[in-house]
Formats: structure tokens, sequence, C-alpha cells
């Protein structure tokens, strides 16, 4: 009798249940305004802006990547940075390597995408971190889990309309013409700056 009971309870609870509901698409950030050189080396920290070497300076709430030389500014170009939960990471980085025509592999399907005007990467990629705690969270649509390490760098996308928006994974998209430009004025190890 109690178990009769307490199914019957249980079942009364199930049918009470609400439908689950997905979760809604994330809407799309709107572009970050530009600035001019002025305003966004002003942006930057004395102590960036005063080192004597060449490198890499993503201001991410401006979104923009900023090449420093002997405190000069060389190139400044807009970009797309990681979304909410998948931020690209802040702090002092160095290239790690570079990649003409790279090979992009989805790190949470591990499906594999070659070079071409359908690769995620465009023409070229500059990896700057390594993340190897399989990270995952809601990708604005889905939530993806990664699977073995991952990287953030910079690169191309053939997805213009995203350059200049909090979209990404973490990365760092530029227009491919930016992409060509840095790739071509950066090594390995040049350092890689973060900043909020």
């Amino acid at each position: 009798m109690l178990r009769a009971t307490l199914l019957a309870v249980l079942a009364g609870a199930c049918l009470q249940l609400e439908p689950v509901q997905a979760r809604p698409a994330d809407p799309i950030p709107p572009v970050a305004p530009w600035l001019s050189d002025a305003e966004a080396l002003a942006l930057l920290p004395t102590a960036v802006r005063s080192r004597s070497n060449k490198q890499l300076v993503l201001h991410r709430s401006s979104r923009q990547l900023i090449l420093l030389e002997q405190g000069q500014l060389r190139l400044r170009v807009p970009a797309a940075v990681g979304t909410q939960g998948w931020e690209t990471p802040l702090g002092e980085h160095r290239v790690l390597f570079k990649a003409v025509d790279p090979v992009w592999r989805h790190p949470g399907t591990g499906v594999v995408v070659p070079p071409g005007g359908r690769n995620p990467l465009g023409s070229r990629w500059i990896a700057f971190y390594q993340d190897c705690s399989n990270p995952g969270g809601w990708d604005g649509e889905k939530v993806v889990q990664v699977r073995g390490c991952s990287h953030v760098g910079l690169h191309g996308t053939p997805h213009r309309w995203t350059v200049g928006r909090a979209v990404s994974h973490g990365c760092v998209r530029l227009y491919d013409e930016h992409i060509r430009r840095v790739f071509d004025l950066v090594d390995v190890g040049t350092p890689v700056v973060v900043l909020p």
C-alpha cells in the first residue's frame, strides 16, 4: 500500500512538472565604437606603453588590437573577442606558434575543417594561450564541452560581421587582410598583452 501511494504521489508530481524550456540564443552584442589613435593609446597603462619591445596589446572592452614597437603605435585594427563565459584570457602571454592556411578542429565535436573559405580561422593563425582544463560552457546557442587541450589565438574570419563584437569562444577574430599584416609583423615569442 505504501509503495502504491508513493508511486501515485511521484506520478502526480511528475505530471505537474512544467515542460523544460530551451534557453534562447543570446542576442548578438553590438559593435564597439571606433576610437581615434590618441583615445586608444590613452586606454593603455603607462607601463605597457613605455615598454621598449614589440608587443601586441588587445584592449578587450574597446575591441581593438594594437601593435606597439618601441612604445610607438605601428598598427591598430578592430577585433572580435570572447563572449560572456568565454572571455579572451587576460594577462601577459607570448606568441606560441603561427600557421598559414590553418586546419581547424571543432573543440567540442572534433570535426576537422580544412583550409579555405569555410574555415572559421581564415588564412592565418597566431596562438598565444593554451588551456588543457577542458573548459566548456554556453556558446550562445548550446552547451559545448571542449575535448583535450585548446588554444586561444588571433585569426582571420570568413564572418566579417563578427569583428568588433564580443562573440567568440575566446579567440581574437580579425579581418583577413588585418591578420595577414599582423602575422607578418610578429614572431614566435612576441609578447601579447590582454587588457580588460
